[in-house]
């Protein structure tokens, strides 16, 4: 139910995820799901404390990015980086890789280091020509520090590829049979092939991670830019 709600209601799905905390808190996906609408609520604080108890229970760093956008959002960029620096990425699925570059951008973003807050998002998954799960999250936040370095041309730019990443993944929805699918007319630049959708089996840059399910329970995307205090999330 949590699920089902977190997008429509997330305050009756976070009271959900209570009751289910309360009768199964040693249960590690429970204090996950605590955490997520908590975060989804915009009570940072409590989101935190239940990413930290899911992170002992279950051993995992897949909610790295919610931690470090959730420090973002009691007003810890700082705190937001080193909880970003303590986990190997390498060992990160991709989509919390991607996730984790997008939120350290906004930590940067928050402390007014914008050139670095571009550099967060250098990464091999930054591919314009092929679509996955995490790109549209990733082009938008790319255009936004662009925009604040007052680069508007490649901002605008960037935030086009994302919007047609979207479209592109909402075209392919339901063609999981294909394991590449190309979409034809899509307005890029001269310099760019088409747009490819690719599966979750094949990542950027030869990566063997299989990419976030986007039918995975209450999956959440962080984006940079949000002022200290207010929701960092669209």
């Amino acid at each position: 139910m949590a699920a089902r709600l977190v997008d429509d209601d997330p305050g009756l799905a976070h009271e959900h995820a209570l009751a289910a905390s309360r009768h199964a808190g040693r249960i590690a996906v429970v204090r996950e799901t605590a955490a997520i609408t908590a975060y989804a609520t915009g009570d940072f604080a409590l989101a935190l404390r239940e990413l930290r108890t899911y992170r002992r229970i279950s051993g995992k760093d897949d909610q790295i990015a919610l931690m470090v956008d959730s420090e973002r959002g009691v007003g810890r960029p700082d705190r937001a980086l080193e909880v970003g620096r303590s986990v190997d990425r390498s060992s990160l699925p991709t989509g919390a890789r991607v996730e984790l570059a997008i939120a350290m951008s906004g930590a940067r973003l928050d402390l007014g280091e914008t050139e670095r807050a571009l550099l967060e998002l250098d990464i091999p998954e930054l591919d314009p020509q092929r679509a996955f799960e995490w790109s549209p999250a990733l082009f938008a936040a790319r255009a936004t520090v662009l925009a604040e370095l007052g680069r508007e041309d490649e901002a605008a730019q960037w935030q086009r590829r994302a919007d047609e990443a979207a479209d592109a993944l909402d075209e392919a929805a339901g063609l999981a049979e294909s394991e590449m699918i190309e979409v034809d007319e899509i307005d890029v630049d001269d310099d760019d092939d088409e747009l490819e959708v690719a599966d979750g089996d094949e990542v950027a840059d030869g990566d063997e991670d299989a990419a976030v399910d986007a039918d995975a329970d209450v999956a959440e995307h962080v984006e940079p830019g949000a002022p200290s205090g207010e929701e960092p999330t669209d």
